[in-house]
C-alpha cells in the first residue's frame, strides 16, 4: 500500500516551524477553500506532512504527521469546514526552495507549482521521495 504525503504552506510571520515545533502540535484551522478542505478530510492518521514556509524564505522546511483527522473547524463561524490535527516530526536538513521545485524535472508538476494558491495540497510519494533526497533528510 502506498503512502500518502501532503504539503501545508504557512506564513512563517503568522505560524514558523520553530514555533509549531516548540508547540508539539497544532490544529490545522482556517482553511476556506474547497479544494483545500477536501484534501484535509482525505488526510489518514500518520501520513507525512510536508510544512512549506510562504511569502518569505518560499521553502519546505519540516514533516510533519497527521495525529487527528478531519473534524469540525472550531474556528468556523458558519460553512462545512474541517481541521486536522499535525505534529512536528523533523526539521528537513536542507530546506528546499521553490526555485529548486520550479527548475527540477521531477519536481516541476508539484501542486506547488501548478496550484501555488493552494494551501492544502497533495505530493505524490515519488515527489515526496525526493524532497528527502534534494532535503538530504531520513524518515
Amino acid at each position: 500500500m502506498s503512502k500518502n504525503y501532503w504539503l501545508v504552506k504557512q506564513e512563517p510571520d503568522a505560524y514558523s516551524w520553530d514555533t509549531f515545533v516548540k508547540d508539539g502540535r497544532a490544529a490545522w484551522t482556517g482553511v476556506r477553500n474547497f479544494q483545500a478542505r477536501n484534501n484535509l478530510r482525505a488526510m489518514k492518521k500518520g501520513d507525512l506532512v510536508f510544512y512549506y514556509h510562504s511569502n518569505t524564505g518560499k521553502n519546505v522546511v519540516g514533516i510533519s504527521k497527521v495525529a487527528r483527522t478531519h473534524y469540525p473547524d472550531p474556528s468556523a463561524d458558519e460553512g462545512d469546514w474541517s481541521a486536522v490535527d499535525l505534529v512536528p516530526c523533523k526539521a528537513l536538513k536542507s530546506p528546499v526552495d521553490l526555485d529548486t521545485i520550479k527548475n527540477d524535472p521531477q519536481l516541476k508538476e508539484m501542486a506547488l507549482v501548478k496550484n501555488s494558491r493552494l494551501s492544502v495540497q497533495p505530493v505524490t510519494e515519488e515527489q515526496a521521495e525526493h524532497l528527502f533526497k534534494l532535503s538530504q533528510t531520513k524518515i
